[in-house]
C-alpha cells in the first residue's frame, strides 16, 4: 500500500511538471522552421497539368532547371495573396518561380486571381486535389520550396516571402543556391 501512497500522492504532480515542461519547448520555437524529410532529396515524382493548357502536362523535370523558387498558392488563402506583390517583384527581378495551386476547386477562380494580381510563375501546375502538395510535404498554403539546379529540394519555407524574411534570410539561401550552379 505503502508504494501506491507515493504515486497518488507524486504522480500527478510528475504528470504536470512533464506537461509544463513539454509547452515550454513549444513556446521557444519557430512556426515557420518545420522540418522537412524532402530537404536535400529530389523532388518528387509528380504530374501535373498546367493551369492555363488543359492539353500542357508537366512532371517534375520542370524543376530541374533550377535554382528556383516553388511557391505553393489557393485563392481561398488570405496569405497568399499578401505575398503576391512581392512574389511578382522577384519575378520581374528575374528569379525564376513555379507555383503549384493548391486544392483550388476551380481552374477558371484560380486564372482570374493571377490575371487580377499578376502572374509572377513561369510555370503553373495545377493540383486541385493536392496530391503534388502532399508529396511534397505541404502543410498549408503559402510554403515556398527553393529547388537547386539539380532538382533536389534544398529549403521549404512555409508562410509568406516577404521583404523582411527575404532580406533576412531567404535572399541569402537563393544566392547560394546561384554559385553553386554556376
Amino acid at each position: 500500500m505503502t508504494k501506491f501512497r507515493w504515486l497518488i500522492l507524486f504522480g500527478p504532480l510528475v504528470l504536470f511538471a512533464g506537461l509544463v515542461l513539454f509547452l515550454l519547448k513549444g513556446l521557444g520555437s519557430d512556426p515557420t522552421e518545420l522540418d522537412s524529410a524532402l530537404v536535400d532529396d529530389p523532388v518528387p515524382q509528380f504530374q501535373a497539368k498546367d493551369l492555363y493548357d488543359t492539353d500542357i502536362t508537366y512532371d517534375q523535370s520542370v524543376l530541374h532547371d533550377g535554382p528556383l523558387l516553388m511557391n505553393v498558392w489557393a485563392t481561398w488563402c488570405p496569405t497568399c495573396r499578401a505575398e503576391h506583390e512581392f512574389l511578382n517583384g522577384l519575378a520581374a527581378k528575374g528569379i525564376p518561380i513555379v507555383g503549384l495551386n493548391y486544392k483550388d476547386d476551380s481552374r477558371e477562380k484560380a486564372i482570374n486571381w493571377l490575371n487580377t494580381l499578376g502572374d509572377p510563375y513561369t510555370v503553373n501546375l495545377f493540383d486541385p486535389e493536392g496530391e503534388i502538395a502532399f508529396d511534397f510535404g505541404v502543410y498549408g498554403a503559402p510554403e515556398t520550396y527553393f529547388i537547386d539546379h539539380k532538382g533536389v529540394i534544398r529549403y521549404r519555407h512555409v508562410g509568406d516571402v516577404n521583404e523582411r524574411n527575404w532580406s533576412n534570410k531567404l535572399q541569402g539561401i537563393y544566392q547560394q543556391l546561384v554559385e553553386e550552379a554556376k
